[in-house]
């Protein structure tokens, strides 16, 4: 009797897990043409009612199969807007960049790391405020990704005691971001999320003042000493990359007969919706592709 038991239980629980066995339902799409114009409206139509629906429309940073993606080689680009005023404006404010620098903000570590003057590839500020820098690509100082070695930006303040005093300088605006190969930008930071250190190495009383706002040092009279400052950014890195996102259409709640979507740029797109249905006890996941052509 006790065996009889056992093998109706079986049965049952068996019986259970059938009935709850996640299914996928049935999921076509098509498109009206493979070939549309720049700016035309492309439809898709659906047959099936899957639970959820997400559109990859093969545009940067919405690749199916860089949906996973967190490394790529990219071109870390920066920019900033500068302010100067006060005393004789000259170049007393450089743009330093170091791909084995600690992180430390002594300078002991400062001298310590390899640093690179590339302020002439950046406009600065003659008297005029928010002047922009222009992009600044800092690829080159990548190093290979499994080194992962951070770049860190860094404005070095230099001035003088002289007659005329020393000048104000300010970085009003910073941003820092990655762009990959096939487009995707990835934001790093801005100005009140660069991690901004100061380093003192001449003159402890005058100092880079740093805020969610800018980076300021200020203008001195003709009796301050010789003054050496730098403030330092975090370290970025130069792979990371944000993964492809899909579009979601639909969920469980929902039923959509379709979709319409407008390409502003002519190229050739590989379309993929993803269909799945996800429950408590698994889920279930199938792709349909379609390649389209977008002319100008």
């Amino acid at each position: 009797m006790r065996k009889v038991l056992y093998t109706l239980a079986a049965a049952m629980a068996l019986a259970a897990c059938n009935k709850d066995k996640v299914e996928m339902p049935g999921f076509e799409v098509k498109a009206g043409s493979l070939t549309y114009k720049a700016g035309d409206t492309v439809r898709f139509s659906f047959e099936g009612n899957p639970d959820n629906i997400t559109f990859f429309s093969g545009e940067p940073g919405h690749n199916y199969e860089f949906r996973k993606r967190t490394s790529a080689a990219n071109d870390l680009q920066i920019s900033f807007s500068t302010f100067t005023r006060n005393g004789v404006t000259y170049p007393n404010l450089q743009l330093m960049v170091s791909n084995n620098f600690s992180g430390k903000a002594t300078v002991a570590d400062l001298q310590a790391a390899t640093w690179t003057d590339i302020t002439d590839r950046a406009v600065f500020s003659t008297g005029a405020d928010n002047t922009p820098s222009g992009v600044v690509s800092l690829k080159e100082f990548a190093r290979p990704q499994q080194d992962a070695a951070p770049v860190y930006v860094a404005f070095r303040y230099t001035d003088t005691k002289k007659p005329q005093g020393q000048n104000l300088w300010a970085v009003r605006t910073f941003s820092a971001t990655n762009v990959s190969d096939d487009g995707v930008v990835t934001p790093l930071a801005l100005m009140a999320t660069g991690g901004w250190q100061q380093v003192d190495v001449k003159n402890p009383d005058r100092v880079w003042t740093i805020s969610t706002a800018q980076l300021l040092m200020q203008n001195s009279s003709a009796t301050v000493a010789d003054n050496e400052d730098w403030v330092i950014s975090k370290g970025f890195n130069p792979w990371q990359i944000a993964p492809d996102a899909g579009q979601a259409l639909k969920n469980v709640s929902t039923v959509l007969k379709g979709h319409s979507y407008v390409y502003t740029k002519p190229g050739t797109y590989k379309v993929v919706f993803e269909a799945s249905a996800v429950r408590y006890n698994g889920e279930k996941r199938l792709t349909r592709e379609i390649n389209l052509t977008i002319t100008p």
